[in-house]
C-alpha cells in the first residue's frame, strides 16, 4: 500500500502554530497549487486548489520559523482523513496532507528568473533549502526544471480523455 502526496505551491499565509499539553508542536497551513490548461475555444484557463497542510513536532516549529505567506514549497507527505463534529452536531469530514519533509523554492535575487521562483532559462537554477523531520540540516541543492520530454507529450491521434500510459 501507498499513501505519499507530494505538492509544489505557494503559501496562502504564514502557518498557524500551537503546542498541545505534551509540548509537541503542530503546525497548520494552507498551500495552492495551480493547473493550466486550453480549453475547446482554445483560452488559457487556471484552475487553483487549495490543500490543508500539518506539521508535527520540530518539523512544525522549522515551518513557523521559515515559511511566510507566499512563499512557493515543495510538500511531501501522506493524506489523512478526519472526522470531526460542527457546532450544529452534523459530522464533518477534512481531508489533510500531514506533512513529513518540506523544501523552500525560491528565486536567487538578480538572476532573472519569472514571478514563479523558477529560472527564466535552463542556465540559471532556482536553489532549494531542503527540510524534513529527521534531519533539518541538509545542504543547499540546486533545483533545475526539465524541459518537457517529446515522450511526455499526448500523440496527436489519442482520444482527449485517454491517458498515455
Amino acid at each position: 500500500m501507498l499513501n505519499k502526496v507530494m505538492l509544489i505551491g505557494n503559501l496562502g499565509g504564514d502557518p498557524e502554530v500551537r503546542h498541545l499539553e505534551n509540548g509537541a508542536a503542530v503546525a497548520k497551513f494552507s498551500i495552492a497549487t495551480n493547473e493550466r490548461y486550453k480549453d475547446k475555444a482554445g483560452e488559457y484557463q487556471t484552475i487553483t486548489e487549495w490543500h490543508d497542510i500539518i506539521m508535527w513536532r520540530q518539523l512544525a516549529e522549522l515551518a513557523e520559523r521559515l515559511l511566510t505567506k507566499g512563499k512557493m514549497v515543495y510538500i511531501e507527505g501522506k493524506l489523512t482523513t478526519r472526522k470531526w463534529q460542527d457546532q450544529q452536531g452534523q459530522t464533518r469530514r477534512t481531508t489533510e496532507v500531514v506533512a513529513n519533509n518540506f523544501q523552500i523554492l525560491e528565486k536567487k535575487e538578480g538572476s532573472g528568473q519569472g514571478a514563479s521562483g523558477f529560472p527564466n532559462s535552463m542556465n540559471e537554477p532556482a536553489s532549494a533549502k531542503p527540510v524534513s523531520g529527521a534531519d533539518a540540516s541538509l545542504p543547499q541543492t540546486p533545483v533545475t526544471p526539465q524541459a518537457p520530454t517529446p515522450a511526455s507529450k499526448p500523440a496527436a491521434d489519442m482520444p482527449e480523455d485517454d491517458l498515455p500510459f
